[in-house]
């Protein structure tokens, strides 16, 4: 599986945390399932597409920020609401800032507001709007182009970013040059040039010479 596509059925995407749930004060198997669940992308090396049908809020929104293509119906509505609560999103903080930027996710965790798809969109917490009847067809189009791409690639250049995402650039610098080396030597490499000189699709050797 070269992709993997997160959706919803029904006409709520993600209401949040199960209000009803008491969050143990120690660390836990509990606590420990919601950091994987709500911070999976900060570390996945697979391209994940979110297809978001209906009204997204509290930790929803920190799960399609994990996300690395957004599609969303025209009209949805978000909200980091957790603040209503008497709460804060704590575990989704991170993956947020990097979605949006650490001071719109203050601003958005502090006022609590509901937020449309527009301005989800222009905080880049979204890639694409789409009509509503169009939204399963546009995201299974952008998952099923990701899914035949060059895998080898694709798994260098998100773990070159995972390994990059907090390095000073003395550092980053020979990580770049490192993962350049790797990249141009490689067989999906020859095979995208190859291609291009032909006019043809690629057939990448690393998703067995199928073609793309």
């Amino acid at each position: 599986m070269g992709c993997v596509l997160l959706d919803a059925c029904g006409p709520l995407f993600c209401g949040g945390l199960d209000l009803e749930e008491t969050l143990p004060a120690e660390p836990s198997e509990s606590n420990e399932r919601h950091e994987r669940l709500f911070t999976f992308g900060l570390d996945f090396r697979k391209p994940v597409v979110a297809a978001v049908q209906g009204p997204c809020l509290g930790a929803g929104v920190g799960l399609i920020a994990n996300a690395h293509v957004v599609v969303a119906s025209q009209g949805v509505q978000f909200g980091l609401t957790e603040i209503r609560y008497g709460f804060w999103p704590f575990v989704t903080h991170r993956a947020l800032a990097l979605a949006m930027g650490e001071r719109r996710v203050v601003e958005l965790s502090l006022t609590g507001r509901v937020f449309g798809a527009q301005d989800a969109l222009q905080y880049g917490l979204v890639h694409e709007l789409t009509p509503a009847f169009e939204l399963q067809e546009r995201a299974a189009a952008v998952a099923s182009r990701l899914a035949w791409g060059s895998q080898e690639s694709t798994q260098r250049g998100l773990g070159f970013v995972q390994q990059s995402r907090y390095m000073d650039w003395t550092v980053a610098g020979p990580l770049v040059a490192e993962m350049t080396l790797l990249t141009a030597g490689s067989a999906d490499f020859a095979e995208g040039v190859r291609a291009a000189r032909e006019s043809r699709k690629p057939r990448w050797p690393s998703l067995g010479g199928r073609p793309s």
